[in-house]
């Protein structure tokens, strides 16, 4: 069975939720037999790879602007999927690249159509893009042979929006936690085990890092905030939070993987996602995966995964964000023990490969 992936900026080491999951997924899925093809943005890889973990890398260029870079690059990778690939199967990521399930039907592919989240609340897209977006996912749910949805919040609002009612409900995944008992790399950042509260993330509007450093310098001084992660394009929001983190003694990591952010979690204080939009959030997961309490915003993605009440504060609302981490901060630090059953990466391999095995059945 050749499976092509499209719709991701590409594997390994890159920025981004569908990243950090096709990096997970796709290695497990060529480990059982299939030969899975990832086609990569040039304007992304720093790497001269052909292969990782049993899977083929293709890079194909596409300009690096945010408006159009995700559909022009899936164009050309459906087209090469078609003629130089000779799939079986195309796997598209994301509502945006899903815009071309329609060509990929018409070229004679099967189509499975990952939904990762509905994009279009970003504050970060305007008007036409949001349209555009929206008709996206119009596209995939109509047009895919099969859908997967990542969490039940986006596969009820799909049956309302669509009436697509036989959508794959396959979670997002973590993988085994690996503690770092050694701490060179916060002796390197300046900052001391369970001395500091941690956020991961894009520096995107929605994530609301803004309203966390806000929150961080009002409290106590003993506690820091370390901010892991970086803008995918530097604009005018990017770099006022930078300015303002700075400003603020807020210590930015940038981008980071492995050891480094392994480090960082298994010696936090304390987690938050202060985000007003996600899909299912992998750093939430990964967070949890480590024990680590944790603090999140009640959007309905994240009240999904079943935290305990107390560790919800009301989307935007700083001063309830305020009191949550002063509550959790006074508090002797207690590790939590975590259900993760259902994000176990081998697990979601071989559910996605029911998927790929039901396509090739009809």
């Amino acid at each position: 069975m050749k499976i092509v992936v499209v719709g991701t900026r590409g594997i390994p080491n890159i920025m981004g939720g569908v990243e950090t999951h096709c990096e997970e997924l796709f290695p497990r899925i060529a480990a059982k037999g299939c030969d899975v093809t990832l086609i990569r943005r040039t304007s992304y890889i720093q790497d001269n790879l052909q292969e990782y973990k049993g899977v083929k890398l293709a890079d194909i260029s596409t300009p690096k602007k945010k408006s159009f870079e995700a559909i022009i690059h899936t164009l050309k990778a459906v087209w090469a999927a078609k003629f130089r690939f000779k799939a079986d199967i195309v796997h598209i990521h994301a509502i945006g690249p899903a815009l071309l399930a329609p060509l990929a039907r018409l070229l004679g592919l099967k189509v499975v159509f990952t939904h990762h989240g509905h994009d279009y609340d970003r504050d970060k897209w305007g008007k036409t893009a949001k349209m555009m977006l929206k008709f996206g996912e119009r596209m995939g749910c109509r047009f895919a042979d099969e859908v997967i949805v990542i969490s039940e919040v986006i596969n009820q609002k799909l049956k309302k929006l669509y009436n697509c009612h036989d959508a794959n409900l396959i979670y997002n995944g973590v993988t085994a936690p690996a503690f770092i008992q050694h701490t060179q790399y916060l002796e390197e950042l300046g900052i001391s085990p369970e001395k500091y509260i941690i956020a991961m993330g894009r520096f995107v509007p929605e994530k609301n890092f803004h309203h966390l450093i806000e929150v961080f310098s009002t409290l106590s001084d003993k506690y820091q905030l370390v901010l892991a992660g970086d803008a995918d394009f530097e604009d005018e929001y990017s770099k006022k939070l930078k300015e303002f983190a700075q400003k603020n003694n807020v210590v930015l990591t940038g981008f980071i993987k492995g050891e480094k952010l392994h480090a960082l979690l298994t010696h936090a204080r304390l987690f938050v996602l202060p985000s007003s939009h996600e899909g299912l959030p992998i750093s939430l997961l990964e967070a949890m995966s480590y024990n680590l309490p944790v603090v999140a915003s009640n959007i309905a993605p994240n009240i999904n995964i079943n935290l305990p009440k107390e560790c919800y504060f009301q989307v935007g609302d700083v001063a309830d964000l305020t009191r949550k981490l002063q509550d959790f901060l006074e508090n002797k630090l207690e590790k939590v023990t975590y259900p993760m059953e259902q994000y176990d990466w081998d697990t979601i391999a071989e559910q996605t490969m029911t998927v790929y095995r039901k396509i090739v059945a009809k």
